[in-house]
């Protein structure tokens, strides 16, 4: 199978194109190397820097190509909203040029990174008035310490559940934002051009070769990186936030199975999968994970501090994925957490 492969030079678009690679597939890499995702004078052998906004550039990279694995994207919360731009250039724009140019050169399957901040905050329940949808916490609540969301009716602390791929989408960031569109552009793709493809929501990934000292990274390499400077894990809010964290090679995993997937689906279809460990964790405990793999004796501190935009929980059911794709996560988030702490890094 020849896979042209975007984002080939990132974190999961490098662990996608090793195991691609050692099954014999022929991989067509293509990374622009953006300076949110990769040092300066980074490099990549046999891959082409290639910008998806640049349709002359991509088609003949396109000849011969049999499915597209979609994993470019500039990624993170955002540090201001300055960055709103780059996430939609990068993430809307690019992705609609590569669809029309895959369309272009009668390339019809496709699977793309997608995210779980799609969804915004995750499922709430109450105990006595059933599932409550919360809108956005106050900062009111949140500088008094009030992190949690309440039911609207009596105002008790909503208890999280597990979100499944049929809830309703709520970005809550620019990023957020980002991948929703960028999940509807291939759903419209899908049926107009037609063709199949298939979302991945990823949830928190981490492992090796994640990028470091970035504010793009996420939470568990910026753990990571305040402990060897010799500083204790700074812990928003009162680190009771629920997520989930997957590894990197159960996501490439995934990816390698929604390709063997996609290439026989049917035209004009469409699906979305959450991609998750199933085992949640609170934040707090996170950090705790990633300081005692590092052997030292550094306390996570929880700060109180807190970002707009940031979700309370949001765990995902992988029921779908499993049934659908034969995906289950096989790192386990207190084997893979602990043993991050010293994997190498980009």
């Amino acid at each position: 199978m020849k896979v042209l492969l975007t984002g080939s030079a990132g974190f999961v678009g490098g662990a996608v194109a090793d195991r691609l690679e050692a099954r014999d597939d022929e991989v067509v890499r293509v990374d622009l190397l953006i300076p949110e995702a990769h040092a300066p004078g980074t490099t990549a052998e046999r891959t082409h820097l290639v910008d998806v906004r640049d349709a002359a550039a991509l088609r003949p990279l396109l000849e011969g190509v049999d499915v597209v694995c979609h994993q470019s994207a500039m990624v993170g919360a955002g540090v201001t909203v300055a960055d709103l731009p780059a996430y939609a250039s990068h993430n809307d724009l690019g992705t609609a040029v590569l669809l029309a140019a895959m369309h272009e050169a009668g390339v019809h399957r496709l699977v793309v990174a997608s995210s779980m901040v799609v969804y915004g905050e995750g499922r709430y329940t109450c105990a006595e008035h059933g599932d409550q949808v919360p809108g956005p916490r106050g900062v009111t609540a949140l500088e008094a310490g009030d992190f949690e969301n309440h039911c609207p009716v009596c105002a008790r602390p909503l208890d999280w559940a597990p979100v499944d791929e049929d809830a309703r989408l709520d970005p809550r960031s620019g990023y957020a934002a980002s991948k929703v569109a960028t999940e509807h552009y291939v759903a419209a793709w899908a049926r107009q051009a037609p063709g199949a493809a298939v979302a991945l929501r990823y949830h928190n990934v981490y492992g090796p070769r994640m990028p470091r000292d970035t504010p793009y990274s996420g939470v568990a390499a910026l753990f990571r990186s305040a402990i060897e400077q010799g500083r204790p894990p700074d812990v928003f809010e009162d680190g009771g936030q629920m997520r989930d964290f997957v590894h990197v090679d159960d996501v490439a995993r995934a990816n390698l199975l929604a390709l063997r997937q996609v290439v026989t689906a049917p035209d004009e279809s469409f699906a979305a999968y959450n991609i998750a460990s199933g085992e949640p964790v609170p934040i707090r405990r996170v950090a705790e994970l990633v300081a005692r793999g590092t052997g030292g004796d550094l306390t996570p501190q929880v700060s109180g501090r807190y970002r707009l935009g940031d979700v309370r929980h949001v765990v995902a059911s992988p029921e779908r994925a499993r049934r659908e794709l034969g995906f289950t996560a096989a790192v386990r988030p207190d084997e893979g957490l602990p043993a991050f702490a010293t994997a190498p890094l980009r």
